[in-house]
């Protein structure tokens, strides 16, 4: 089959491997018909992580159903299904408390020996394959695979982005426990800051600030009904405070991660997160959905290579402020979301830029990592390679 392999750093390439296949009786084999390329595959791509040569990228996932293991009951040949990128098992300790992204039965101890969690394509979450392929071997797919309506098809461009982009952005509002009427800030315009808008929209947000120093991004962000602020090292609380009659906001998500940096591209791992400290409101909360990891050997950072940053913790203790972290657990969310787009209440295909066959692949990563202009968010379609 064809698969975009990680060669090394910015090198990616569209080669031949072996098929997909079913390995275990509770595997589901997918025929995929979308994937997107995420901005966490930007990690792996820059060679910011582990990854190991030769591996297959790509968690988020959208297609057919063409053979199922011996003990699948639920899902049928036929059925159209949006995967999570975690892959849980559904009945360890975690799964059966809605924490699929943190699940004990798929997690690589390899790792670490009390590791927890598992994902397609993604450095240091286990031996599983990506999506950005022609197949895909889906475990425990009874407990993995959506099931789509019967609009999959026509609404293919909304239902893909449940795989992760949607519900991450959903997760950042939830851990931030916006309410109907609250104000909020968004720190980053990229796909996920820009999905956590349309959440804030659908959820009832009184304002909804972005920040961002991307002006492109921005001008995204606006069209989904956003009050848009460039990013300037901090300075920019002010226009928060002042839109907020000097109190900050409600509640703030962060959507950058560990490689948030100046307008003029220096890194600063601490900037946002110190930034959301100041613009959010004394009791205010905080969900952190942008990636950061426990070791950055690349940072140019001392703290940022131990994966630590210097927190503003006692203006945060001072505030009373509360944070909530972690990668989203999709499955909590998804079919919900699904919902929301089957009956018109969220159209996340608003913020693609690119529908793509596979094989240009390598130079969608190159003018994504590049944040080349208008190039928001890409779709790839192995069945077009």
């Amino acid at each position: 089959m064809q698969a975009l392999v990680y060669n090394g750093p910015r090198n990616v390439s569209v080669d031949n491997v072996p098929d997909a296949k079913i390995e275990r009786p509770t595997d589901v084999l997918v025929r995929i018909t979308s994937t997107n390329i995420c901005g966490s595959d930007l990690h792996m791509y820059e060679g910011r992580t582990d990854m190991p040569s030769k591996a297959v990228l790509g968690h988020e996932n959208l297609g057919e159903v063409i053979e199922i293991g011996n003990a699948v009951d639920r899902i049928k040949i036929g059925d159209r299904v949006a995967i999570p990128f975690n892959i849980g098992c559904g009945f360890c300790e975690n799964c059966e408390r809605g924490l699929s992204a943190f699940c004990l039965t798929t997690a690589d101890r390899s790792v670490m020996p009390n590791m927890a969690g598992a994902a397609y394509g993604f450095a240091d979450m286990g031996p599983y394959r990506g999506g950005q392929a022609e197949l895909l071997r889906v475990p425990y797919g009874d407990y993995n695979c959506l099931v789509l309506p019967e609009d999959a098809e026509e609404k293919e461009r909304d239902y893909v982005m449940l795989s992760d982009i949607f519900p991450t952005g959903w997760h950042a509002t939830r851990l931030a426990y916006l309410s109907p009427g609250d104000s909020v800030v968004i720190y980053g315009s990229g796909p996920v800051g820009l999905m956590a808008t349309i959440s804030a929209r659908v959820q009832g947000a009184s304002q909804i600030f972005v920040v961002d120093h991307n002006r492109d991004r921005l001008n995204v962000a606006e069209r989904l009904g956003a009050t848009t602020i460039v990013e300037d090292e901090g300075r920019e609380v002010e226009q928060i405070l002042e839109a907020t009659h000097g109190k900050g906001t409600d509640c703030g998500c962060e959507c950058i991660g560990y490689q948030c940096h100046t307008p003029k591209g220096k890194e600063v791992p601490n900037l946002v997160m110190n930034s959301l400290v100041n613009a959010v409101k004394f009791t205010g909360n905080i969900g952190v959905v942008g990636v950061f990891i426990p070791k950055d050997p690349g940072a140019a950072d001392s703290l940022a290579k131990n994966g630590e940053i210097a927190f503003d913790f006692g203006k945060f203790w001072f505030k009373g402020q509360k944070i909530g972290t972690g990668q989203c657990n999709v499955k909590a969310y998804n079919r919900k979301l699904a919902d929301l787009i089957h009956h018109d209440r969220a159209k996340p295909s608003s913020i693609i830029s690119h529908d793509l066959p596979l094989k240009e692949a390598p130079t969608a990563y190159k003018n994504f990592d590049e944040r080349v202009g208008g190039w928001h968010k890409v779709v790839l379609h192995p069945a077009a390679a």
